[in-house]
């Protein structure tokens, strides 16, 4: 689309999506601890990693890094002129900016101490991140770049907010009372892995086997076991539970990319 079909909202749309992207790169430095407590510290370390059998380990979190690089390199990226009118740009950017300011949200609601209001933020991050994946299905990417710092991105994206959600959810749930060890304590934890493994494979026959958000699920998954058989709160019901599903994800998410071979779909990552 030429430049010349651009409109005003088009640039205050670009540069309000580029700010969105530094407000997102200041409030994960307040969230670090580099000012303050850290996530995991706040509320008597409900959100810490030994805190319940579905949270993952410590570097899980790194995840992050990549999102956040990710994050600014489509602000600058969908900056640029060329990308001004672009429809799928309109489609999706407000949303993409949508998703930063919920984040934000979320790390100043956590360092509030408000728990159970974190739930209803990362609830409403999920959801907007899978209306932008619904929207980002329905066309390609038109080069490697976008597939990249775009769909590659927010499919990252989407796969760990989807296991923080769960993690989120039963830090709360012990945090008001619920027993973090214990049989009972187990059973959940089964059950709520379950539905983040059922999730990753909900998404890959959704989104044809889009690779990140399956390569995410996974990822946070991984440090769950890693967390359950190394840590300080051990649980091999929850580490045999997250590894399964980490596994079942995985194969299916492949599986469903290379049964797309052959058939005409929008590409992405």
């Amino acid at each position: 689309m030429a430049l010349t079909d651009a409109r005003p909202s088009d640039v205050v749309r670009q540069v309000v999506v580029l700010v969105g992207s530094a407000l997102a790169i200041v409030a994960a430095f307040l969230g670090s601890g580099a000012a303050g407590e850290s996530q995991r510290e706040v509320g008597d370390g409900a959100l810490a990693t030994d805190a319940t059998p579905v949270a993952p380990g410590e570097p899980a979190f790194t995840i992050w890094s990549v999102i956040y690089t990710g994050l600014v390199a489509y602000a600058v990226w969908q900056a640029l002129p060329a990308q001004r009118a672009d429809p799928r740009q309109r489609s999706v950017g407000w949303l993409v900016l949508g998703t930063m300011v919920l984040n934000a949200g979320w790390i100043g609601v956590v360092q509030a101490g408000a728990l159970e209001v974190s739930v209803a933020v990362i609830a409403v991050l999920l959801a907007m991140l899978l209306l932008t994946m619904a929207r980002l299905r329905g066309s390609g990417p038109r080069g490697a770049l976008e597939a990249v710092v775009l769909d590659g991105t927010m499919g990252l994206y989407l796969g760990w907010v989807t296991v923080a959600t769960v993690a989120n959810a039963f830090a709360v749930a012990v945090a008001s009372g619920a027993p973090a060890q214990g049989s009972a304590a187990d059973a959940w934890a089964v059950g709520a892995l379950t539905v983040a493994g059922a999730a990753g494979v909900g998404y890959a026959v959704w989104t044809r086997g889009r690779l990140a958000i399956g390569g995410a699920i996974a990822w946070g998954l991984c440090w769950v076991v890693v967390a359950r058989t190394t840590g300080d709160l051990l649980s091999t019901p929850a580490a045999v539970a997250a590894g399964v599903a980490a596994g079942v994800v995985v194969v299916v998410t492949v599986g469903v990319r290379l049964t797309r071979r052959g058939t005409v779909h929008p590409a992405g990552a």
